[in-house]
């Protein structure tokens, strides 16, 4: 029926001061900045009343009768509204602004005119996700002639009439996907997270490996090799080395896509019941398609994205969990429209028109509207249950698919996984073109010396054995044109063939040793006791070789918060009540398992975890007082277990009692509390530790276990927390019949509408602000609580307001701000709580240690802002002294703003000219470590990396939402971030979406030098950690899909610690001294064949058998390379772990950079001169033959490398002397089995060297002479100019002796 109204209704308010003097809707209570009304919009609907549901408001005379109320507390009835009670409007994440002072008055006089003349019937679809999102409510029939426009938030834009007259919308016509994909082709639900198929896994892995310059190098020579003038080599047998390479590093390749593979065909080969023909039947999910309904089934995951259409819920309810997307473990809440709940209730048929947006990677929003039963209302981001979630605490939903495969949220929010490739391959390429630059001038001088000589002997080339032009032996080849192609061929085939020759210059066999020698690490990281985690049973993981030395060169950590830096376990540990603290000897109270279990009329309840009670307030709650104490206690407990959105749930166990008492072993109602918020949790918790129970909640009304009684409160509305307000209230309606507004909330925000009392009044409440301040400093999360009682009148008016608010299409926000303002005020002050959000064991410590070590730690979260900044000073990220720059922006103007101020505030530069800046003072004074043997980590000299502080000198901290990420991540203001940011010791972001996290990462990679990597459990966590250059994954509670994205997993954030300072420090100076000695190691042979070649006529022939040349890099010298590349330590775990600042090395490369490959060349063109001129004129007057010559060299080249890596040797073991002192052996044994075969030219020319004193002095006088300049540089550097490890290696050896000197004088005494 339609409503009449008069314009003399009750209902038109003229002041909302006379409900509540404290009440004020000016900027003291809303932001001015946040809502701006655009202006009046005429628009009249015309539509059939038949075609709407209204709700009926009774009247009488000239006045409006009262408002009937049935059980729950609503002027509904249920079967109209049965979720009305439970919707709750969370938005905190996209906060809209209120209305500047001077429109309040246009506002509610326009509103007045509004209620007094046309009402708008209204369905209301609730929100219980907890993630910030809008919950969809749609005016069904709007009759008003003003309307407010939009928001201009892109982020709850949505209006019916825009969408439907888009030029694409994507229409999905339920229960019918024949006519879905006939007319728009949909993807299906089949997804793929390999990178090869059967065709295309050779071409693109060889693409892929071919990225490595050496490999391009080395197909070049062997493509010149099988070129018949330049056949230095048999043509197959230059091959071996680089398809040996490329074979196995193709089938470790081959194999991880293999169980890339698996894993998909197993993910799209699972079932689900689909309708088919008018039942459901099982159907295997990548043959889903949109537009089909599904059925699913409690514990089970969501197939696709799905528009919820009913539940076993009569009212439509379903409670999924969402860690696979956000990472949180938490139950959220999802709805069907109560039209189409009512349709599935009843067994009905369900068919219908979805209009939708195209997919997109926001997981936090859905705009839609649904066409069904000639009814047309909207959809939003309450009404989808997305791919990846998991339904509990339902029995069964059913669903209409609207998104599938690859176009569902989750699948655009897992970003493609990168091939990683460490950053000192990437050096390595750089000083592989460097060689190949030193080969091509080699080349160019001995093909430059061939022509000149040819041009010299040009007469003689008859006569010649080598370059004669014809043949002069009698046979059938007389006088025939011998291998001779003219000058300028000759001259460009000894280009060629030289280059075949000096071809080891590039080091192949390097990528081999370097895969072997990560394989041998990677084995001690993983069997490293210290990186056990017991309690979840799980060692360190590596699941990539290919990056272990990165982990020696991290300068930003991106981690997640939830799983990762905390337990995502709340404890209640203090509470202040009426002025008085409680809690403060917790520590000391005896837990017994009574203490969990409340007794309940002939039944108990069992908490899941033990909670610490104070037995005075317990006492107090028990007594029979009836005095303010008890009343402030009772109704304390009672907001703790009543103002929440926390889901009770029941399970049936028994419980035995070892103290003998009349408590025996008696049946026991076990209950848990899943929630939105871990703190929730903690406080319904707490409150049924102390007698007041929570364990029923309905629609309309929840159920709490008061010592005992069952008291039933129906909910007549909620207000949930936001970030404007910071507090969230409940109105409930005891069994007595009076109201009451329950308030909890951040302490900033409650005590300014706290009414002003008695002088007892106030001393409570300084004595709770002295409580609060002792809780914040002590780390824990603080909240207020308060109440007051609602009249009548008071009653009713909030009731008309909030269902306008609640049930506004636009501005919904703001409306319910300013409608929980007229009960939000005049509360009386009941107490506050502490509570402790546990870290992981070692948290803070593991951050300092980071942060010694000169490394940034950025927290990304999806959680809350204030929820991250309080875990921000528990686990010591945060410090008291760190000014905080806050980025809460709602649009691009605004974020520009924020960011610019801050920057002017603060003095902060842009990133070039502090980078120009740090480089001057880097120049102007070296800052070495000093640790004398005394020292402590407290007090050695904090790293500050590059001075991350502005002008002022002040610390500073970052705080930004994502909400404000939309904008600075899309628009031309990064660089304004990045400035700031990098600025700041630390950022927080919080409310950041998982592809925003990617972003920030992205951020970094791409406008630094510098390594990241990125720390996380949860598959929200994926993308940000597949973007790093490193990507760590927890193993959690939430799900495997970070560890199985991951790099490196582990079992807890604080072993971090230890995998960055100890093995990444370790395995970054092993890597880049063997990188460095493979190059010194082949260039030295190289130069010593060049020296060669350059006095036998620029002929390219060698004094060394093929045999030698091939068992140089394969046998004599590859054994000490490996194992030295996997045991050697320059410093023990101990010195590492307390001197944090020695990891600085790593991302200041000082153990590989292009200054050492020079120091090194230069070394190594030395060393090669004096191994091949010593022997040359030691033997020049003997009648040595080239073999004997070729011998001597061998064996000198040999010993002088090992004898070089032996000088470079910090920590000698057992198998370091067998692998340098047995290679030489071992090359010994070769060459005198090679000299016995009789067909080598080389036959038995080992034996005769052997009896000559002059060729065992001759190696010895090579030996000294070569690392004699290398010896002399060494001293001169550590003596004067040493690093900070080699203080800490000689800090070390003091240490060592001094404790040997004191075991040995204890000995004697």
């Amino acid at each position: 029926m339609t409503t009449d109204n008069t314009t003399n209704s009750p209902r038109q308010i003229g002041s909302l001061s006379c409900l509540c003097p404290n009440a004020s809707f000016s900027s003291s209570v809303f932001d001015d900045a946040q809502w701006n009304l655009l202006g009046e919009q005429q628009h009249q609907d015309k539509v059939n009343e038949d075609e709407f549901d209204q709700i009926e408001l009774e009247e009488g005379g000239d006045e409006i009768k009262p408002l009937e109320l049935d059980h729950s507390g609503f002027p509904f009835k249920e079967s109209q509204l049965g979720v009305l009670s439970q919707s709750r409007v969370f938005f905190e994440q996209f906060p809209l602004e209120c209305p500047r002072e001077e429109r309040i008055r246009r506002i509610l006089s326009m509103e007045r005119h509004s209620n007094a003349n046309n009402h708008d019937n209204i369905h209301i679809n609730g929100n219980g996700n907890g993630n910030g999102n809008v919950a969809a409510l749609e005016i069904e029939k709007p009759r008003s002639k003003h309307r407010f426009r939009h928001s201009q938030h892109k982020s709850l834009q949505f209006d019916e009439d825009n969408l439907s007259h888009e030029d694409n919308p994507r229409l999905i016509y339920i229960n019918d996907p024949r006519r879905t994909n006939d007319k728009y082709e949909f993807t299906g639900n089949e997804i793929r997270t390999s990178k090869y198929t059967i065709i295309t896994f050779l071409p693109k892995n060889l693409f892929i490996q071919f990225h490595r310059v050496a490999y391009l190098y080395f197909l070049a020579i062997a493509a010149l090799n099988q070129l018949p003038p330049l056949a230095v080599f048999g043509r197959t047998v230059s091959l071996f080395p680089l398809l040996f390479v490329l074979c196995v590093t193709a089938i470790k390749d081959g194999y991880e896509d293999w169980r890339r593979h698996r894993s998909d065909r197993k993910e799209n080969n699972r079932e689900t019941l689909v309708c088919q023909s008018g039942e459901f039947k099982l159907k295997i999910w990548k043959k889903i398609q949109a537009g089909e309904v599904v059925q699913i089934f409690a514990n089970e995951s969501i197939p696709c994205d799905m528009v919820l259409l009913g539940s076993s819920d009569p009212s439509g309810l379903a409670y999924i969990q969402t860690m696979n997307l956000d990472g949180e473990s938490n139950l959220k809440t999802r709805y069907a429209r109560q039209e189409t709940a009512s349709a599935v209730s009843d067994g009905g048929m369900i068919s219908g028109l979805i209009r939708c947006e195209p997919p997109n990677r926001n997981i936090y929003e859905f705009t839609a509207n649904m066409e069904f039963n000639g009814h047309r209302f909207p959809l939003s981001q309450s009404n989808i249950v997305l791919r990846g979630c998991q339904l509990k605490n339902t029995d069964w939903i059913i669903g209409v698919v609207v998104y599938a495969g690859q176009e569902t949220k989750a699948m655009l929010n897992s970003a493609a996984s990168p091939s990683k490739r460490s950053r000192l391959e990437g050096y390595m390429n750089r000083e592989t073109l460097w060689l190949s630059i030193f080969l091509f001038i080699m080349c160019l001088v001995v093909a430059f010396g061939m022509g000149l000589w040819l041009l010299r002997h040009k007469d003689q080339l008859d006569t010649l054995p080598y370059y004669r032009k014809i043949y002069f032996t009698p046979g059938r080849d007389i006088g025939k044109r011998y291998k001779y192609y003219g000058l300028p061929m000759e001259t460009f085939f000894s280009f060629l063939s030289s280059i075949i020759v000096f071809q080891i210059m590039i080091p192949i066999s390097l990528y081999i040793t370097m895969e072997l020698v990560r394989l041998g690490q990677s084995y001690f990281m993983i069997e490293d006791n210290h990186m056990y985690d017991s309690s979840s049973d799980s060692r360190f993981q590596c699941r990539s070789l290919n990056i272990n030395e990165d982990l020696g060169q991290i300068r930003y950590v991106f981690s997640d918060k939830t799983g990762t830096l905390t337990e995502n376990k709340m404890e209640f540990q203090r509470a202040s009540v009426y002025g008085k603290s409680y809690g403060s000897s917790l520590p000391m109270v005896d837990l017994l398992p009574e203490q969990n279990i409340v007794a309940a009329a002939g039944r108990r309840w069992k908490l899941k975890s033990e909670i610490a009670v104070d037995s005075e307030l317990i006492e107090l709650l028990h007594k029979d007082l009836t005095g303010d104490e008890r009343i402030a206690a009772h109704e304390f407990f009672l907001t703790l277990a009543a103002c929440n959105t926390v889901i009770p749930i029941l399970t049936h166990g028994t419980s035995s009692s070892c103290i003998k008492s009349e408590l025996q072993e008696d049946s026991v109602e076990a209950i848990d509390y899943q929630g939105e918020s871990p703190d929730e949790q903690a406080l319904v918790a707490a409150a049924s530790a102390y007698g007041y129970t929570l364990f029923e909640r309905t629609s309309g009304h929840i159920v709490i276990d008061v010592n005992g009684e069952k008291l039933r409160f129906d909910v007549l509305g909620l207000h949930e927390f936001d970030s404007v307000r910071k507090r969230m209230s409940v109105v409930i309606r005891f069994p007595t019949g009076a109201v009451k507004v329950l308030v909890k909330g951040a302490d900033t925000s409650m005590f300014s509408i706290l009414a002003n009392g008695t002088e007892m009044d106030d001393r409570i409440r300084n004595s709770t602000q002295s409580h609060l301040s002792g809780y914040s400093s002590q780390g824990l999360r603080t909240l207020v609580l308060a109440a007051r009682d609602l009249t009548d009148e008071e009653l009713e008016v909030w009731q008309c307001r909030y269902e306008d608010a609640s049930t506004s299409l636009t501005d919904r926000v703001a409306k319910l701000r300013q409608t929980a303002a007229l009960i939000e005020c005049n509360l009386k002050l009941l107490g506050a709580t502490g509570i402790e959000d546990k870290l992981q064991e070692g948290v803070p410590e593991a951050i300092e240690s980071l942060r010694q070590a000169g490394i940034k730690v950025w927290v990304l979260t999806g959680d809350k802002q204030e929820t991250a900044i309080s875990i921000g000073l528990s686990c010591k990220l945060l410090t008291s002294d760190m000014h905080q720059i806050i980025i809460n922006g709602n649009s691009e103007d605004e974020c520009r703003s924020l960011l610019t101020d801050a920057k002017s505030k603060y003095g902060v530069k842009s990133w070039r000219g502090r980078n120009s800046s740090l480089k001057r003072k880097k120049d102007a004074k070296k800052d070495y470590l000093e640790l004398p043997v005394d020292t402590k980590l407290s007090n050695l000299p904090r790293w500050h990396a590059g001075k991350e502080d502005g002008i002022l000198g002040l610390p500073l901290a970052l705080i930004i939402d994502g909400n404000s990420l939309v904008y600075i991540l899309e628009k031309d203001l990064e660089s304004e971030l990045f400035d700031l940011a990098t600025s700041c010791r630390v950022v927080l972001c919080c409310r950041v979406a998982p592809l925003q996290k990617a972003g920030i990462v992205d951020l970094i990679k791409s406008r630094t030098d510098d390594m990241t990597l990125a720390i996380g459990d949860g598959a929200n966590d994926v993308s940000m950690i597949q973007m790093a250059d490193v990507g760590v994954g927890i193993c959690g509670q939430e799900g495997r899909q970070a560890v199985m994205a991951s790099d490196f997993a582990m079992g807890q954030f604080q072993f971090l610690k230890r995998l960055l300072l100890v093995h990444g420090h370790w395995n970054y100076q092993r890597v880049g001294y063997l990188i460095l000695y493979n190059f010194y190691r082949n260039a030295v042979f190289v130069l010593m064949l060049f020296w060669y070649i350059l006095c036998t006529a620029f002929s390219t022939t060698s004094a060394l058998t093929d045999w030698s040349s091939v068992f140089y890099s394969v046998i004599y010298t590859s054994i000490p390379t490996i194992v030295v590349g996997i045991l050697d330590k320059d410093l023990s775990h101990k010195t590492l772990l307390l001197y944090p600042k020695l990891y600085g090395s790593g991302y200041r490369h000082e153990a590989y950079n292009l200054c050492l490959f020079w120091i090194m060349m230069v070394d190594t063109l030395w060393q090669s001169l004096v191994l091949f001129y010593i022997p040359l004129y030691t033997y020049k007057d003997s009648s040595i033959d080239i073999w004997s010559m070729g011998s001597l060299w061998t064996i000198a080249v040999v010993v002088l490398v090992n004898i070089h890596l032996a000088m470079d040797v910090r920590r000698w073991e057992v198998f370091t002397h067998f692998a340098v002192w047995g290679s030489i052996i071992i090359t010994y044994a070769c060459m005198v089995v090679l000299d016995s075969i009789p067909v080598f030219p080389n036959y038995w020319t080992i034996y005769h060297l052997a009896k000559s004193p002059t060729y065992w002095l001759t190696i010895l006088l090579i030996t000294v002479v070569a690392l004699l300049p290398r010896f002399f540089f060494k001293v001169v550097r550590q003596t004067f100019w040493p690093s900070d490890i080699q203080i800490a290696r000689e800090l070390e050896i003091l240490r060592k002796h001094g404790n040997l000197e004191s075991k040995k004088d204890q000995g004697s005494s």
